[in-house]
C-alpha cells in the first residue's frame, strides 16, 4: 500500500475524456470515458486519503465523526419556506444565500497559500506516512484550489460554479450582490487551549477545525439545494436549467468530499498521537478532544442560531409592503421545523 506521495501525484487530474463545459463556461474537473464526473485533482488525492484511512484503522485509530450528525439546529428557511417564497415571487433569500456561499467559497483560496508548521517534533510516532504529513504537500494547495481557483485561468471552481448555479435558477442580475459582514469569532478561541503545543500549531489545528465545521455544515446545504433545484414544482419557467444547477452542486458536493475526507484524518490522527512536553509524552486526545467538541458546538449551535436570525430579518424585509406579508408570515410560521 502506498503511504508516502508527491506533491505532483496529490495534485494530478484524471485523464479526462470530455472537459466539464456548462455552455461558454469552463468549470473545474471532467469527465471519464463512461461520462462519469471525476473532481479535479483527485487522481491521486483520494487514492492517498483512503490508503492513510485504512492504513490508520488498521493500526488501531478511531475515526472523529465529521458527519451531519452534529448538527442540530434546523435548516431556517427550510425546504417548504423556501418553497413557499419562491412561489409568492420572493428570491431575494435564495439570491443572497447561494451568493454568500460563492463569496465564502473564494476565501477558502487562501488554503492554497499557507504553510504548515512541522509537526514531526512534537511528536513521538513517525508521521511520515499519515495525512498530517502531506499537508504542505498538495493537501492544502488542492483545496484552495478547489476553492477559489487559481486566479490565473478561465477555469470556474466553486465560487464561480455557485454563481452559475445561481444564475441558471435565478437569472444573472436578479439582485444585488450583498455585503457580506464579518462573523464574530468563537469565544475564546483567541486565547491559548492547547498550552502542551506550540502556538503555531495550535492556531492551525483550530483553523482546520473550522474549515472542517464549514464543510460538514455545506453538506446539509448541497442536499437542501439539490431538492430545491431538482423539485419540479420550483423554476417552472426555468426546469432545465434547474436541472443543471442541480448538477453543479451535486459536483461541488462530490468534489468538498476529499476535503471533508484529509480533515477528518488529520484530526483523528493528532488525537492518536503522543506528543512530547515539558511533562512528558502525551496522548493527542487528551488536548484535542476539549478544544474540537467546543468547535463543534459553536458550529452547530450559535452559528446556525445567528445565521437563522439575520435569513428571519431578511425575509421580514422582503414581506414589508405586501398586503399579503401577515397572511404570508403566519404560512411560513406554520411550516417552521419543530
Amino acid at each position: 500500500m502506498q503511504l508516502r506521495y508527491s506533491t505532483e501525484e496529490i495534485l494530478a487530474d484524471h485523464p479526462f475524456a470530455r472537459l466539464n463545459q456548462f455552455g461558454k463556461r469552463r468549470l473545474h474537473g471532467g469527465y471519464d470515458a463512461q461520462g462519469a464526473y471525476r473532481s479535479p485533482r483527485t487522481f491521486g488525492r483520494w487514492p492517498a486519503i483512503k490508503a492513510w484511512r485504512e492504513n490508520f484503522r488498521k493500526n488501531g485509530g478511531e475515526m472523529i465523526d465529521a458527519s451531519t450528525r452534529l448538527l442540530h439546529a434546523p435548516h431556517y428557511p427550510n425546504l417548504a419556506q423556501m418553497k413557499l417564497l419562491l412561489a409568492n415571487g420572493i428570491t431575494l433569500p435564495l439570491w443572497n444565500s447561494l451568493t454568500t456561499t460563492g463569496i465564502i467559497e473564494g476565501r477558502g483560496k487562501m488554503l492554497a497559500q499557507i504553510t504548515a508548521p512541522d509537526f514531526q517534533p512534537l511528536i513521538e510516532e513517525d508521521i511520515s506516512e499519515t495525512a498530517t504529513a502531506h499537508l504542505n504537500k498538495g493537501l492544502f494547495v488542492a483545496h484552495g484550489l478547489d476553492e477559489g481557483g487559481d486566479g490565473v485561468s478561465e477555469i470556474g471552481a466553486h465560487d464561480q460554479m455557485w454563481y452559475v448555479a445561481r444564475d441558471l435558477v435565478l437569472g444573472e442580475n436578479a439582485h444585488p450582490i450583498p455585503d457580506i459582514p464579518e462573523r464574530a469569532g468563537r469565544p475564546g478561541a483567541e486565547g491559548r487551549e492547547m498550552p502542551q503545543i506550540p502556538a503555531a500549531h495550535e492556531m492551525l489545528i483550530k483553523q482546520l477545525m473550522n474549515v472542517l465545521m464549514i464543510e460538514i455544515r455545506a453538506e446539509r446545504g448541497f442536499a437542501f439545494n439539490v431538492a430545491l433545484m431538482k423539485d419540479p414544482d420550483n423554476f417552472k419557467d426555468r426546469r432545465p436549467a434547474a436541472e443543471e444547477a442541480a448538477r453543479i452542486v451535486d459536483q461541488i458536493r462530490q468534489d468538498e468530499a476529499s476535503h471533508v475526507g484529509y480533515l477528518q484524518l488529520f484530526i483523528s490522527e493528532l488525537r492518536a498521537f503522543h506528543f512530547k512536553t515539558p511533562d512528558g509524552l502525551v496522548e493527542g486526545k487528551t488536548f484535542i478532544d476539549p478544544v474540537w467538541a467546543r468547535i463543534v458546538a459553536w458550529n452547530a449551535e450559535d452559528v446556525p442560531r445567528a445565521q437563522a436570525e439575520a435569513a428571519r430579518e431578511q425575509i421580514e424585509a422582503c414581506l414589508q409592503g405586501r398586503p399579503d406579508a401577515a397572511a404570508l408570515a403566519k404560512a411560513l410560521d406554520a411550516l417552521a421545523d419543530r
